[in-house]
C-alpha cells in the first residue's frame, strides 16, 4: 500500500513539534502495517527572508525543501499565504502547490494508491481540488478546530461541507467532533473516529521516588505542590486561568511550558498578582523535557476552550500524573475517572477547586499510568490501515 500524507501540519528540521501528533501516527503505522510505504506532502508557506529578526516567517524560509524523517521522505514545497485575504485565497494556492509536488512524485515512480489529508481548512480543501485533478481517492482527518472553530466563518464552512462530501471517508481524533461533522452535512457511515494514542516508552512512569530526583534535577522545590500547563502560550489555551486560580492555591508553584503571542501579556498578569515567586515560565520544550516535567508534577493543568483530542493530557497521564481539565468537546473522553483526573469550568475558581481536589485526594500514580496505557496505538492504526484498504478496493471497483 503507497500512501500519500499531505498536510501542513508536520514536524520539519527547524520546527520538530509543529504537528508532531501527525508523525507520530505515520511513525506507529508503518512499525504495526510494514507493508506501508509513506511519502509526505508537509508545504510550507513561502517567505523570502531568513533572518532571525523575521521570527516564525524565517522558520519558514529556512526549513529544508526535502528531509528523510523516521523512514519517510518530507517535502516542503512552498505555497503563497496573502495577509487578510489568506482565509479565502490559501486553498487554491496550497492546491496548486500539492498537486504539482504530487503529480512529480508520481513522475519518478511513487504512483500513490491514496492521499492522507488532515485537517479540513484550507488543507482538505486544496487536498479536495488537488484529488479531482490527479484522480485519486483521498481520506481527511479532524483534528480541532478545523471543525469546531473555523465553520464559524461562512465561506469555510461551506468548503468544508463540501469536502465532507466529496472525500472517500473522514476521520474524526474523537467522537465528539465526528458527532459535529455529521451535524455539518457528513455522512455518519463516512465517518470514524480514530482516537490519538501516546508514546508510553517516551513518556515513561515516575514513581514518587523517582519524582523526587527529577525535581532535583530540575532545580524545582521538593516542598511545594506542582503543577504545570502546557501549550502554545494564546488565550484558547487558557494559561491566564490557570495564573489566577493561584490565589486560591497559596504553596502551589506553577510552571507553564510553552512560547507564543501572549507571552508578555501572561507575565504581566503574574506581575499584576504579585505570583512572580510561584510562576516559572519553562519557554518551548522537547518532548523528552516536557516528560520530565510532567513526571515532576502533581498535576497537569489544561484549560482549553477548544480540543480535538488534547494529548499532553496522556501524556502527563503515562507519567502518573493526573490532570485538571475543561469539560469540552474531545475532553471528557480522554478523562474518564478519577484515576485519569478531574474535569472543571473554565473559570479561574472551578480551576482551583479541581486542583484543590486532586491534591487532597490524589489517585496513586501507578493506577494514572494503567489508565493511560489503555490508549495505545495500535488500534488506531489498525483502523487506518482498514479503512485505507476498503477506500482503495471501492475506488478500484469504480474505476
Amino acid at each position: 500500500m503507497k500512501i500519500l500524507t499531505v498536510t501542513t501540519l508536520f514536524p520539519y528540521a527547524n520546527n520538530p513539534k509543529h504537528g508532531v501528533f501527525i508523525e507520530t501516527r505515520l511513525r506507529h503505522l508503518k512499525q504495526h502495517f510494514p507493508d506501508v510505504e509513506i511519502k509526505v506532502i508537509a508545504p510550507i508557506p513561502w517567505f523570502p527572508f531568513r533572518q532571525p529578526m523575521f521570527g516564525a516567517y524565517a522558520s519558514y524560509a529556512n526549513a529544508p525543501l526535502h528531509e528523510n524523517r523516521f523512514g519517510m521522505d518530507v517535502y516542503h514545497p512552498r505555497y503563497v499565504v496573502v495577509p487578510k485575504i489568506g482565509m479565502t485565497l490559501t486553498p487554491h494556492t496550497l492546491a496548486n502547490t500539492i498537486y504539482k509536488k504530487a503529480a512529480e512524485l508520481i513522475q519518478q515512480g511513487f504512483d500513490f494508491d491514496i492521499i492522507d489529508g488532515h485537517y479540513f481548512y484550507p488543507d482538505g480543501v486544496a487536498i479536495s481540488q488537488a484529488a479531482e485533478k490527479l484522480g485519486k481517492p483521498f481520506t481527511v482527518t479532524a483534528r480541532g478546530t478545523d471543525i469546531n472553530l473555523i465553520p464559524e466563518f461562512t465561506k469555510p464552512k461551506k468548503d468544508i461541507q463540501a469536502v465532507l462530501k466529496r472525500s472517500d471517508h473522514n476521520m474524526a481524533v474523537c467522537e465528539a467532533l465526528r458527532k459535529e461533522m455529521i451535524t455539518l452535512g457528513a455522512e455518519p457511515n463516512s465517518v470514524t473516529t480514530l482516537r490519538n494514542g501516546v508514546d508510553l516508552e517516551l513518556f515513561s512512569y515516575v514513581d514518587e521516588l523517582k519524582q523526587t530526583a527529577l525535581r532535583a534535577e530540575l532545580n524545582l522545590p521538593q516542598d511545594k505542590p506542582i503543577i504545570i500547563s502546557v501549550g502554545h502560550l494564546i488565550e484558547r489555551k487558557g494559561h491566564h486561568f490557570v495564573i489566577e486560580s493561584l490565589r486560591q492555591l497559596p504553596r502551589v508553584l506553577l510552571l507553564i511550558a510553552g512560547n507564543g503571542p501572549d507571552e508578555n501579556q501572561l507575565k504581566q498578569l503574574v506581575i499584576k498578582n504579585q505570583l512572580q515567586d510561584r510562576v516559572i515560565f519553562l519557554g518551548s520544550l522537547s518532548q523528552s523535557e516536557l516528560a520530565n516535567y510532567y513526571g515532576a508534577a502533581n498535576a497537569l493543568v489544561l484549560a482549553s476552550s477548544r480540543e480535538g483530542w488534547a494529548n499532553v493530557l496522556l501524556e502527563s497521564m503515562a507519567c502518573g500524573t493526573p490532570v485538571v481539565a475543561t469539560n469540552i468537546w474531545g475532553t471528557p473522553e480522554v478523562v474518564q475517572n478519577i484515576q485519569a483526573g478531574v474535569l472543571v469550568d473554565r473559570d479561574s475558581n472551578s480551576i482551583a477547586q479541581g486542583v484543590q481536589h486532586l491534591l487532597e485526594n490524589p489517585p496513586q500514580r501507578n493506577h494514572t499510568r494503567l489508565y493511560a496505557e489503555q490508549f495505545d496505538w495500535f488500534t488506531t492504526s489498525q483502523g487506518q490501515y482498514e479503512i485505507f484498504h476498503s477506500v482503495m478496493n471501492s475506488y478500484q471497483k469504480i474505476a
